[in-house]
């Protein structure tokens, strides 16, 4: 993922900041509890592509 590039994403839902998740190929965001694909290193930034995040992977 491209550094540029995730300085000037944020989550379309809460405008909030998203932190990258290399393992799982993932732009989190934490204020919106969603966890957005990343395929072929273009973010998917819809909300019916991102995944609820559980109570524990908030902690």
């Amino acid at each position: 993922m491209d550094p540029k590039l995730l300085d000037i994403l944020v989550c379309p839902i809460t405008k909030g900041p998203l932190v990258y998740d290399r393992e799982k190929q993932e732009l989190v965001s934490r204020s919106a509890r969603l966890a957005y694909p990343v395929r072929d290193g273009i973010p998917v930034m819809l909300e019916e592509e991102a995944r609820k995040l559980s109570e524990e992977e908030l902690r």
